[in-house]
C-alpha cells in the first residue's frame, strides 16, 4: 500500500526505578503504547515495532521519583496517508447515500455520494446492495470486497479518513487490475482530446486576427 513505510528512529523511554528488575517488559509495554495512533512526531500511526536496546546502562534523571532513561534503536511500520493518496480497504456496508470501508483492519474510511463517480450506479436486488458501473458492467462494488480509493482527508483522532471514487483508477481492486490497459487507455484518449480541443481553439484565436488583415488588405487595393 501507498502509505505505509518503514522508518529508523532512536528512542529514550523512561522507566520507573520499581520497574528496574524487569527494564524489558517495562519498555515494550511503553512502546505498546504508541500502537495504533497518530504521534505527530512521526506524523504517522504507529503499526508494529522492532526493538534493539542501545546502551545496557541507563541514565538517572533527576527529580521527585527519579525515572532512568533507556537508549533504543527502533524500527516503525508507519501508516500515513495523505490528501490525494491512494488507500485500499475492504467495504464493509453500502447504502445509496454512501461507501463505508475498513483500512488495514483499524481505520475506518467513508466515501459519500458526491465522492461517487456518476458512473456508479447504487442498486439494491434481492436486499443485497451493491454499486455498478453504467460503462463497464462487470465493475462492481460489493460488501466484502477490496477497493482503491483516494484519500481526502484524516481525522487524526478518531482515525477516520474521508475517501473518494471520483477518479478513474479507483474502484474494485479485481476489477481494476485486470482492466488497467483499458483504463490507462481511456486516460490517455482524453488527454489526447483535451490537448487538441486546446490546440483548435488557439488556433481559432490566432487565425481569426490574421484573416481580418487579409479582408482589409483586399479592400484597400479594390480602393
Amino acid at each position: 500500500m501507498e502509505r505505509l513505510k518503514v522508518s529508523d528512529a532512536n528512542l529514550v523511554v523512561y522507566v520507573h526505578p520499581s520497574k528496574s528488575r524487569r527494564v524489558s517488559q517495562a519498555i515494550l509495554r511503553e512502546l505498546s503504547s504508541l500502537l495504533l495512533k497518530f504521534h505527530e512526531v512521526f506524523d504517522a500511526v504507529v503499526l508494529a515495532y522492532d526493538v534493539e536496546i542501545v546502551d545496557k546502562i541507563a541514565k538517572n534523571l533527576p527529580g521527585l521519583h527519579p525515572y532512568f532513561g533507556v537508549r533504543l534503536n527502533a524500527k516503525l511500520l508507519l501508516f500515513s496517508p495523505k490528501p490525494n493518496m491512494l488507500l485500499e480497504g475492504k467495504v464493509v456496508k453500502l447504502t445509496q447515500e454512501s461507501i463505508h470501508i475498513i483500512v488495514l483492519g483499524f481505520a475506518s474510511a467513508v466515501i459519500i455520494g458526491e465522492d461517487i463517480r456518476e458512473d456508479f450506479r447504487y442498486k439494491n436486488k434481492n436486499g443485497k446492495e451493491l454499486y455498478c458501473s453504467r460503462s463497464q458492467k462487470h465493475h462492481l462494488i460489493k460488501v466484502g470486497m477490496m477497493i482503491r480509493f483516494m484519500v481526502k482527508s484524516l481525522d487524526e483522532e478518531i482515525l477516520h479518513i474521508s475517501g473518494s471514487l471520483l477518479p478513474a483508477h479507483t474502484g474494485s481492486i479485481s476489477w481494476l487490475d485486470k482492466n488497467s490497459t483499458e483504463i490507462s487507455t481511456t486516460d490517455s484518449r482524453k488527454r489526447v482530446n483535451e490537448s487538441r480541443g486546446l490546440l483548435e481553439g488557439q488556433a481559432t484565436k490566432e487565425l481569426t486576427p490574421i484573416n481580418d488583415t487579409i479582408i482589409k488588405l483586399k479592400k484597400r487595393r479594390i480602393v
